[in-house]
């Protein structure tokens, strides 16, 4: 299995706590560790925005924090992102399933998994994943948009 840096087990917390404005954190697989590359408290389109067309030639993994409800009721969701680049070596993309299972030791909680390939495919991501996560979320009283 594949060694997660332990600065990722902080920003998962980080980004699960009530009390912390980060929402979320994206980590990097140099070919034997994953290491945190960046967090950030500017939701999904701050994270989906430091993907760049560098990152193509990467494999990497996110986590952010998604608050849902209405005026009355706010709830926490949380979305798991796996990013395999399109450029991204081949042996790197042949290890992201077992990098994963190391990932996901350390990030245990979220209500909905993605998977994108390239900067063309964050092309209207984070409303996708908003309206996934809300769907996820079961009830839905106050007819929240997604």
């Amino acid at each position: 299995m594949a060694s997660v840096d332990d600065a990722i087990a902080q920003a998962y917390d980080d980004v699960r706590s009530d009390s912390s404005a980060t929402n979320w954190f994206k980590a990097v697989f140099d070919g034997k560790v994953v290491n945190l590359e960046a967090t950030g408290d500017g939701g999904l389109d701050e994270l989906f925005g430091s993907f760049n067309d560098a990152d193509n030639s990467k494999c990497a993994f996110a986590y952010a924090r998604i608050t849902t409800g209405d005026e009355e009721s706010k709830r926490a969701k949380f979305a798991f992102i796996a990013w395999t680049g399109s450029s991204a070596k081949i042996m790197h993309k042949a290890k992201m399933s077992v990098v994963k299972a190391s990932v996901k030791e350390v990030v245990r909680e979220f209500a909905a998994e993605f998977l994108y390939e390239s900067t063309e495919d964050l092309e209207g991501a984070a409303e996708a994943v908003k309206t996934t996560i809300i769907k996820a979320g079961g009830a839905n009283y106050m007819g929240q948009s997604g």
